[in-house]
């Protein structure tokens, strides 16, 4: 039995008991005295466990609502020990730290950074420690400004339009518009909102960082079932969305290949084994330029099969790329 598993295990046996015995816990959770007066401590100490020794009951106990607000209406937060659950937090606390807490967001942020670093800490190592020891890459970062991240939240719970000048980095140019936030959405580094545009009569999805004014309207945002979201938003490969999705074959050579077989691009990916040890991938997108650089990262190790527009593409690429070496 894990640490994690073992914690959640006391707490659940005195409330299913009312009171248990020391020596009741050892025996059910084959543990040493040691181990066990360390989890009790760091259940109280560390978790907020209203976990008390009961003299007339012989045993231990939780306190009864009333004496603090706690008692069986206690609940263990994530212990954040297996891979993903630490990936996960660690990742929490980055995109929260990189938020700008010297701003407007500060008085929101920093309660949950605190707690965050509380749950972080593990016997031996303190928060900190275990932030420096662990660390997750994310090259490339894009910062989104903590004033119009905070308004786009705002507009988002609140369920009210958003009045913004864009930046359509594909034309050049900024421009007016009205939208009704549905979803925000992290992707490589940066944050984007998926909203109903008033203008263009669709779902699209905005960058935040290429927002450069934002207004919350008073107006009611049109709501969109979060079902249509997800099949209008991620049909296709990377953050490109909102046209139907075409099939691109992959084959990657035998070196890439044990990578890639282990690598989820899409949900709806398919992948197969080839008899002389390459790896062939399929998976729908929606344009063609993601597909174009993440197939471009692989060089020589992947061949694009078909459509024949996107083999087009990427010979046009690869020709243009070429003459810059000449």
């Amino acid at each position: 039995m894990g640490n994690t598993d073992r914690l959640y295990r006391i707490e659940s046996l005195i409330k299913s008991r009312g009171h248990v015995s020391f020596e009741d816990m050892m025996e059910a959770l084959e543990v040493s005295r040691a181990t066990l007066k360390r989890d009790l401590a760091y259940l109280r100490d560390r978790m907020g466990a209203p976990i008390e020794f009961d003299r007339f009951l012989g045993g231990y106990t939780l306190r009864k609502e009333g004496q603090d607000g706690r008692g069986d209406k206690h609940e263990l937060p994530g212990l954040w020990f297996n891979e993903r659950e630490l990936y996960a937090l660690l990742t929490a606390h980055q995109l929260l730290s990189d938020i700008d807490t010297d701003g407007v967001l500060s008085r929101h942020l920093q309660p949950l950074l605190e707690r965050i670093h509380g749950l972080l800490g593990t016997e031996g190592l303190t928060a900190a420690d275990v932030i420096k020891r662990v660390k997750i890459l994310t090259p490339a970062k894009r910062p989104v400004s903590s004033q119009w991240f905070e308004r786009v939240t705002e507009a988002l719970i609140k369920r009210r339009r958003i009045q913004m000048t864009y930046h359509t980095r594909s034309r050049g140019e900024s421009g007016a518009r009205v939208v009704s936030p549905q979803r925000l959405v992290h992707y490589r580094a940066t944050w984007y909102l998926d909203a109903w545009c008033h203008k263009a009569q669709g779902l699209r999805r905005f960058a935040l960082d290429a927002i450069e004014e934002a207004q919350i309207s008073e107006d009611k945002a049109k709501d969109v079932s979060l079902k249509t979201v997800q099949v209008e938003m991620d049909a296709g490969y990377g953050i490109y969305a909102g046209a139907k999705p075409q099939w691109a074959v992959l084959v990657f050579e035998p070196q890439a290949a044990q990578w890639i077989s282990r690598e989820q691009w899409h949900p709806q990916q398919q992948g197969r084994w080839h008899d002389d040890g390459r790896y062939e991938l399929k998976l729908p997108y929606v344009q063609e330029t993601e597909v174009v650089m993440d197939v471009l990262r692989h060089g020589a190790e992947v061949t694009v099969l078909s459509p024949p527009s996107l083999v087009k593409r990427l010979r046009e690429t690869l020709g243009s790329a070429v003459a810059l070496y000449r």
